[in-house]
C-alpha cells in the first residue's frame, strides 16, 4: 500500500473510532510500529489529526493550521466523489456558477467540463488547471490575488475581482463545520475570499462531508442560515443532521462501497 493511500486510510480510522492505538493501525495495514507512528506524525503536522501516547485521535479545538492541496486530495475520496456527482446535477448549460477553492469543489470541476456554454470563477489554480486540461469550451475567470497552502488565491485583489461580478450558483467548500461558529476556514484571508464569492451568488451550496463536522477554523465564513444548502454525505452523524436541518436545507448522498 503507498504511504499517501495508508494515511489517508488512517485519517478515516481516526474520524471513524475518534482515537486508534498505533498498535492497532499497525496491525490493520501489516506495517511496523515504527511506519505508523511516521504516518501519524506528517498527519499531525499536516492538521488532520492530533497525536497522543500510543496513537492518535481526531483533531479537535480551534486550526489556525492550513493543509496543502495535495494531501486534502487524498482524503476521503468516496464521499467527495458521490457529493460532487450530485451536486454537478444542479448545473445547466449557460450558467454562470462559481467555484471556491477546495478539494471537493475541485472534484466537481471534473464533472462539469463537458457542459456547454458554462462560465466558472473561481480563487483555485487547481481547479482552473481541470478546464485547461480538459479542453474545455468553458469561460473560466480566476481571480488574482495571494497563492495559500491550499491554492488558493486570496487577499484584496481576489475580492475586488469578484465584487465586480455576479453569479447564479456558487458551490462553497469548507475547512469544517460547527452548530455555533458555522462554516470555518484557518486561513482569515481565504474567509474574506469566500464572503465575496457569497455575496456576489444568487444561490449558495456548501459541499462538506462527513469528517467536516465538528471541526473549527479561526475564521467564519458564513453562519449556517447564510446558505441556501448544504450537500454531505449519508455517514453524516444524526446530530449533526438535525442541527443543520434547523438552518437549511441538507441533502445527503450515497457513497458506493460504504
Amino acid at each position: 500500500m503507498l504511504a499517501d493511500t495508508r494515511r489517508s486510510a488512517i485519517v478515516d480510522a481516526v474520524q471513524r473510532e475518534r482515537v486508534v492505538s498505533v498498535a492497532a493501525l499497525a496491525k490493520m495495514f501489516d506495517v511496523s510500529l515504527m511506519t505508523v507512528r511516521r504516518d501519524i506524525d506528517a498527519l499531525e503536522d499536516a492538521g488532520l489529526l492530533e497525536k497522543i501516547h500510543g496513537g492518535a485521535k481526531i483533531h479537535t479545538g480551534v486550526s489556525t493550521h492550513e493543509p496543502g492541496f495535495d494531501l486534502k486530495s487524498t482524503q476521503g475520496q468516496g464521499e467527495k466523489h458521490a457529493i460532487a456527482r450530485d451536486a454537478a446535477k444542479m448545473v445547466k448549460p449557460g450558467m454562470a456558477i462559481g467555484l471556491s477553492a477546495g478539494t471537493t469543489t475541485w472534484v466537481l470541476a471534473k464533472y462539469l467540463t463537458t457542459v456547454p456554454d458554462l462560465t466558472v470563477v473561481t480563487n483555485s489554480v487547481p481547479i482552473s488547471e481541470v478546464f485547461r486540461a480538459a479542453k474545455a469550451a468553458t469561460t473560466v475567470i480566476l481571480t488574482g490575488g495571494e497563492r495559500t497552502p491550499s491554492d488558493a488565491l486570496v487577499g484584496t485583489i481576489a475580492v475586488a475581482s469578484i465584487r465586480q461580478l455576479h453569479m447564479d450558483l456558487l458551490f462553497l467548500g469548507v475547512h469544517g463545520v460547527d452548530a455555533v461558529a458555522g462554516f470555518t476556514t484557518p486561513n482569515l484571508q481565504e474567509a474574506d475570499t469566500d464572503r465575496a464569492l457569497i455575496e456576489a451568488s444568487r444561490r449558495v451550496v456548501v459541499l462538506a462531508d462527513e469528517s467536516k463536522w465538528g471541526v473549527m477554523g479561526i475564521s467564519t465564513i458564513a453562519r449556517l442560515d447564510d446558505v441556501d444548502e448544504v450537500i454531505s454525505d449519508s455517514g453524516l452523524a444524526i446530530e449533526a443532521q438535525r442541527v443543520l436541518r434547523q438552518h437549511v436545507r441538507l441533502r445527503l448522498v450515497d457513497v458506493p462501497g460504504s
